[in-house]
């Protein structure tokens, strides 16, 4: 599939899907409420990693989170 010229596209899918997650998950640190925390609380030591990138693309220079400093 990614052979068919539609690479850019997917890749900005997959980002975006991404992005989404990353919302879910670290929404309820910044005060959003999130009904399914038990059930994401698994996630979070795989995500850890991929935070960073991720608040940077949202335009947050530095980590919003107190408990979590990654840059």
């Amino acid at each position: 599939m990614l052979r068919l010229g539609h690479e850019a596209e997917i890749r900005r899918e997959l980002e975006e899907r991404d992005d989404l997650v990353m919302l879910l998950l670290f929404g309820e640190a910044m005060g959003l409420p999130n009904p399914v925390s038990y059930y994401t609380l698994e996630l979070y030591p795989a995500l850890i990693e991929a935070y960073h990138d991720w608040h940077q693309r949202m335009g947050m220079e530095r980590s919003p989170l107190d408990h979590i400093r990654c840059c």
